[in-house]
Parts: structure tokens; C-alpha cells; sequence
């Protein structure tokens, strides 16, 4: 007798075991999905056979009047079978067994009106061909009609019957909305805030499922939610699981992929929401509070730079901080960030009353310790400014106050001349007369050879500061940038009051290309800039690619639910006084150099000569002083080697 073998252990490698569990969950998973969708659609195939079978009886009792003689149920004996075969064909052609019963609407009915028309077109046909005939006795047209009747009503009615039930339980109250279906977009961790704050919530809500592009979540259950497949797949399960709404929950990602699921969503006519992208959550809070729709901003924002926050940190925390045009887009936004490193003070100033107002009372209870300051004053005034640097003592500057609209500067250039330049000289001078450690200048892609006034001034305030910066001892950098999308001065605006209107759309020439910015953005490259460089230098954003204003406004009429050139026209009106084709950021002598920080670079300064540039100011004081345009502009031509005169030419040769 031989001895009984020793068992054999089985080894697998952690690869293999990997692949059999990876399996096992799809297969698992699979089988479950097609129980459920077999087992529904076996019961709705039974469901409405039974009812076309007992509606096609109930046509010949009224067709009759409840007197059916034994030849005409032979007659029915022998169609029944018939006509249940055909509605079921009928059925599954029209895809009425696609649909649950639960989400009953127009289209589910219309579906089966089609499904019982053609199915009683077939029979119609047939009899006059002769072909509905039991023991040569031929089917009524009577029956046809009224079996017509019948079934749409008995395949409708306990559908219908089905969704008013999925509508009641749904309502803790009869005037309550009925719950929407939701598909989050994003299994990470932003996906996993807004499941559990909308566990947490009784909204009108329900999470259906999610979607990720990371084939390590794909199939997989977080808590009572599977994670349904990919991004790719994103129409297929909108119509699948009636989907009501999308949420994309995907902070980080880029504008192009944000871009590419709005698209997909939009053409399958659901809503669509959005968390707020990292420029907006720099609290570090996510809350299904910030829901919102998706904008332009999000599909024109760039990847978030990477800030060194301990270095901004540095020069800011525990110190007091004056920002100019603290009213505005940029210098509020500034505003908001600044109080985030904690200043000893932060000082708003600005002309507009309404808007130092409004930006003080937002910040001065945010953060403990911060005393916040609001003063109404000109920067162009030396006597109210020196009096608020004697005061307040600010640190670290700000300047952000500035004339920036293109066109209306052109017709009002002792204006800009005074505000940009003798504004920006004002501030600068006192910033070095009483000890700032760091002043940076807010400026403008327009200051690159620049072909209107308010280019000219900007640049004219980028030559002020890196002149000063040569002989003292304040560290002065400038900072440049693009168009800021959702500022004061943003065509967006002027492009919604028009589509309100009905149209048309204004765009100034269909290849004209801008860069943009989003308002967050613009303040961490400011906020950035001033713990950088010794001092002179100004600072640039890797903006991406420029986008087109035609590509623009097409994409905002469609955000608006219409269709360009359909519902809204678009009118080309030509380029405005002192507008550019294509907008640059650097001069070919100013190049280009990569700092620590990624897409952050700086240009190299571009010194003038300190007499040179005296005698051209006080040319330029002389002239705004007395009015003279003309003067103005030749003497900011000269400034910034005859950019001005070149666009005018170039404008003329073009009339």
C-alpha cells in the first residue's frame, strides 16, 4: 500500500495574484450588471406580452360587445400569438427595452406610438392584401383600430404609473422637485469630498456613479458608488443611467481635458457642474457649496504655477503692505492673497469710494491680526501720498493703479500720461524716500513695443522703476501679463449685454489673438515676482499659446445655450485706435530666462540713460500740464523707439 501524497502547496507570484483578484472583481462585476439588466428587460419582455396579448382580447370583446362567437375566437386564438411577436419585434427595434420603466418621459412614449404605428401598419397592409384570413374569415379593420387603441394605452400606462411612483418616493413633499441623477467626473480625492458632503445633504441629489481615466479605479467600488469605466465612455453612460447632471470634480485638471468633457456633456444635452479649479481653492477648502457652472475661465485657465509660498512668506508676513488700485480687478484679487502670508497691515488705496469700501469690508474681519486700512487718495498727488507713507509706513508696495483701457486712452493721452506715469514716478520715488523694501509694479504685454498710448505709459512706468532701481537701495521688479479674462475691462461683459440683446457679436478681426490670464493667476505671479530677482527686472508668465477673440466669442454664445451664426450673428468692426493683431511679451533685446520657478521667466533690464530719461519726463510733465496731445505722443514715441509712429503709418497704408 502506498503512502497517500503529501498536498502541493501552489505558489503565485504577487503579479499573477494581482491579475486572478483583477479578474475576479471584473467578472464579479460584469455578471451582476448583466443579471440586473437581463432579468429587467425578461420581465418587461413578459410584462408587455401579457398586456398586447389581453389588449388584443379586449379588441374583439368591444368589438363585439362582449358576445365573441367560437369562430372568432378560433380567430383570436390563432392572431394572438401574431400580434404579441410583432409589438415585442416592434419593441426591441425602437429600443423601448433600453429604458427603465422608472424614467418614463416624452421620448419613452413617443418610442412606443411608433412601435404600435408600425405594427398596426403592418396589420392594415396585410389584411388588404388578404393575408389576415382564419378559416376564410377575414380580421375586422374594427379590431386593427381598436387593438391600436389598446396597446399603446396598456404598454404606456404602467410606465407612466412607474415614474409618478419613482416621482412620490423621491418627494418628501408633494411640492418638492424630483431628485437629480448625477455622475461625478473625477475619482480622487475631490470626487470623494463631494460624495461624502452630498451623503451629508438632502438636495434633490442622488450620486448614480463616477468616472476616471486611471484604469486602477476602473471598475471598482468607492463605498455604495462603482467607479463605471472611463472618461472616454462618458455619452454612453449619460444615456444609459439617465444622467441628469455631470459634476466634474477634477481641480487640477487641464483646461484642455475640461474642455473636451464640457463638449461631450453639451452634446448630450446635460447639465454640467464644476469645482471650483485650484486658482479659486486657495484656502484650501473644498465645499459642495462651490459648485458652479463651467465658464470660460476654465477652459481658458493654464496649469497652476508652482509658488514657493515660504518665500512670499518672507517679505510679506508680519509686515505693512500698501497696495495702489486696491479697488480694482487685479489690486482687490492682490488683496485677498496678500491677507493669506498674514501682513501687520494692509493698507487698500484707491480713488473709487464704492470700491475701497466694498473690498475692506470683505477682508476686515477674515483673518485675526490683520489690521486693514482703507484711504481714498490719488497716487498722481505727491502732498496726499508722502502723507500716507508718513503714516502708515508700508514695507512692501504694491502698484496697481493704472489707466489700462486701450482705446479710450488714445483720445484722452494727458490723462494716461499722468495716471500711469506720474502716478507710478510718484509712488516709486516715496516708495525709495522712506525705506520700502520691495515695490513691484503691475504692468502690461501692451508695454512691449507698444502701439498705443497706454503701452507707451506703461512702459515709460518700466523705465521709471528700473532707473530707480540702479541707485537705490528699494528692490523694484515689474511684472507682465496678458489680458485678464474676468476684469473690469474684459470684453466678456460687452459680449453678454449683446447676446442678451439678440446680437450681433463684435470681435475686431477674425485673426486678432490675445493672450489671457485668469485674475488668480495674474496675483500669484505678482505675489511671486517680488521675492525675486535684486531688482530692475521684469518678470513674465509662460502664457501658453494665444488664444483667438473669434474662438472666444464663439465658445460664449455657445456657453449661452445658442449656436453661433445661427441664433447669434458675429460682426467684425476692425481693430480700435492703438490695437495690435497679435500681442507679444518680450522685445527681442529684453530675451528671456528661466527662473527657479516653472513657467515663471524673467527679461533682462533695458536701462536707459538716467539724463536722458529726466529730460524726457519732464517733457512729458510740461505737456500733460498744458494739454498737448500731440506733443505727448511724440515725446512717448521717442520713449519707446517709435513704436507709435510705425502703427500709425501702418494704418494709413491700410485705409
Amino acid at each position: 500500500m502506498t503512502e497517500s501524497a503529501e498536498p502541493v502547496e501552489l505558489v503565485l507570484d504577487e503579479d499573477t495574484v494581482e491579475r486572478l483578484e483583477n479578474k475576479l472583481d471584473r467578472d464579479s462585476w460584469l455578471n451582476e450588471l448583466l443579471i440586473r439588466i437581463r432579468w429587467k428587460r425578461i420581465l418587461q419582455v413578459l410584462s408587455d406580452s401579457t398586456l398586447v396579448a389581453i389588449g388584443f382580447a379586449a379588441a374583439y370583446l368591444i368589438r363585439f360587445d362582449g358576445h365573441v362567437t367560437d369562430l372568432y375566437l378560433h380567430q383570436l386564438s390563432v392572431l394572438a400569438p401574431a400580434v404579441v411577436l410583432m409589438q415585442l419585434v416592434a419593441n426591441w427595434t425602437f429600443g423601448v427595452y433600453r429604458r427603465l420603466w422608472r424614467y418614463t418621459g416624452l421620448t419613452e412614449v413617443m418610442e412606443l406610438g411608433l412601435s404600435v404605428l408600425t405594427v398596426t401598419t403592418c396589420f392594415l397592409v396585410a389584411r388588404a392584401l388578404g393575408w389576415l384570413a382564419v378559416d376564410n374569415n377575414h380580421l375586422s379593420y374594427g379590431i386593427i383600430f381598436v387593438n391600436a387603441g389598446i396597446s399603446f394605452l396598456t404598454l404606456v400606462g404602467p410606465r407612466v404609473l412607474r415614474r409618478l411612483m419613482t416621482e412620490h418616493s423621491q418627494r418628501r413633499h408633494w411640492r418638492q422637485p424630483v431628485r437629480k441623477r448625477v455622475l461625478v467626473v473625477g475619482a480622487g480625492e475631490a470626487g470623494l469630498m463631494v460624495l461624502r458632503e452630498m451623503n451629508l445633504r438632502s438636495d434633490g441629489v442622488d450620486i448614480v456613479g463616477l468616472i476616471d481615466d486611471d484604469p486602477a479605479k476602473v471598475r471598482k467600488r468607492i463605498g455604495a458608488i462603482t467607479v463605471f469605466g472611463t472618461t472616454s465612455e462618458l455619452p454612453k453612460f449619460i444615456e444609459n443611467l439617465f444622467i441628469d447632471q455631470v459634476i466634474i470634480a477634477m481641480p487640477s485638471a487641464p483646461p484642455s481635458e475640461t474642455r473636451r468633457i464640457v463638449e461631450m456633456c453639451r452634446e448630450a444635452e446635460v447639465e454640467t457642474r464644476i469645482l471650483p479649479g485650484l486658482y479659486e481653492l486657495i484656502d484650501g477648502k473644498v465645499s459642495i457649496n462651490q459648485l458652479r457652472e463651467v465658464s470660460l475661465e476654465d477652459l481658458l485657465g493654464r496649469d497652476p504655477v508652482k509658488l514657493d509660498t515660504q518665500s512670499i512668506s518672507g517679505y510679506i508676513a508680519g509686515r505693512s503692505v500698501l497696495v495702489t488700485g486696491a479697488g480694482g480687478s487685479i489690486g482687490s484679487e492682490l488683496c485677498r492673497q496678500i491677507m493669506r502670508f498674514r501682513p501687520s497691515r494692509l493698507i487698500l488705496l484707491g480713488k473709487g469710494e464704492n470700491s475701497i469700501f466694498t473690498i475692506q469690508q470683505e477682508l476686515v474681519r477674515k483673518v485675526e491680526g490683520v489690521e486693514v486700512i482703507a484711504v481714498i487718495a490719488d497716487v498722481r498727488e505727491n502732498h496726499r501720498m508722502k502723507g500716507v507713507f508718513e503714516q502708515f509706513k508700508p514695507e512692501v508696495v504694491f502698484h496697481a493703479a493704472a489707466h489700462k483701457h486701450v482705446p479710450l486712452m488714445e483720445s484722452n493721452v494727458s490723462e494716461a500720461v499722468a495716471n500711469n506715469v506720474f502716478g507710478t514716478k510718484c509712488v516709486a520715488e516715496l516708495s525709495a524716500a522712506f525705506g520700502v523694501k520691495t515695490f513691484v509694479l503691475v504692468s502690461s504685454d501692451k508695454a512691449v513695443n507698444p502701439t498705443s498710448v497706454m503701452g507707451a505709459t506703461k512702459r515709460t512706468a518700466e523705465l521709471v522703476i528700473q532707473n530707480l532701481a540702479q541707485v537705490t537701495d528699494t528692490k523694484y521688479v515689474a511684472v507682465r501679463f496678458g489680458n485678464v479674462l474676468a476684469s473690469r475691462g474684459s470684453v466678456i461683459p460687452l459680449w453678454k449685454q449683446q447676446i442678451a440683446k439678440g446680437g450681433p457679436i463684435t470681435v475686431t478681426h477674425p485673426e486678432a489673438t490675445r493672450y489671457f490670464m485668469l485674475i488668480p493667476e495674474a496675483v500669484q505671479l505678482i505675489l511671486q515676482a517680488g521675492a525675486l530677482g535684486n531688482g530692475g527686472e521684469i518678470f513674465v508668465l509662460d502664457m501658453g499659446n494665444p488664444v483667438k477673440i473669434l474662438d472666444l466669442a464663439n465658445d460664449l454664445i455657445r456657453f449661452s445655450g445658442l449656436s453661433p451664426g445661427v441664433d447669434i450673428d458675429i460682426e467684425f468692426v476692425g481693430l480700435r485706435p492703438g490695437e495690435k493683431l497679435y500681442e507679444e511679451l518680450l522685445t527681442e533685446e529684453e530675451g528671456l530666462t528661466k527662473t527657479v520657478y516653472e513657467k515663471i521667466f524673467v527679461g533682462q533690464p533695458q536701462h536707459m540713460d538716467r539724463q536722458s530719461l529726466q529730460g524726457a519726463i519732464d517733457r512729458l510733465k510740461q505737456g500733460s500740464s498744458t494739454g498737448d496731445d500731440a506733443s505727448l505722443r511724440d515725446e512717448l514715441d521717442g520713449l519707446v523707439g517709435g513704436c507709435l509712429k510705425r502703427k500709425q503709418n501702418e494704418v494709413k497704408e491700410s485705409l
